[in-house]
């Protein structure tokens, strides 16, 4: 009996140890799980950094086009203000020698009716 008994405490201590055992391969394999799961998180999360970093860039390379595009509206403007004074002084200049002309031909023919009142005068 006592046997027995021995026998049936040892089956049932390599039971209890068989089912600690299994209960801590269980919570092993649950914490690989959660390790996983956090490694996926992390990854999830480094991804979303990343994306957001490259957004954020395009966006920077988008407002430094713009501002490319403005710096060269205002050189086409400026370069048309400038086109503009030229014209304005070429216009200038060229009255200027409309009116020169002007007065070397009024000035000749004031000389030319001098001479005329000259040889007039002469003939009387």
């Amino acid at each position: 009996e006592k046997e027995r008994q021995a026998e049936e405490e040892k089956k049932k201590k390599e039971l209890e140890r068989e089912k600690a055992k299994e209960k801590e391969r269980e919570r092993e394999k649950e914490r690989e799980r959660q390790r996983a799961k956090e490694q996926e998180q992390e990854r999830e999360k480094a991804a979303e950094a990343a994306r957001k970093a490259r957004e954020e860039k395009e966006k920077e390379k988008e407002r430094e086009k713009d501002k490319a595009k403005a710096r060269d509206r205002e050189k086409e403007k400026d370069r048309g203000k400038d086109r503009d004074k030229d014209k304005e002084k070429e216009a200038r200049k060229s009255k200027e020698r409309d009116s020169d002309r002007d007065r070397e031909k009024r000035a000749e023919k004031d000389k030319d009716r001098e001479r005329e009142r000259e040889k007039e005068k002469e003939k009387e």
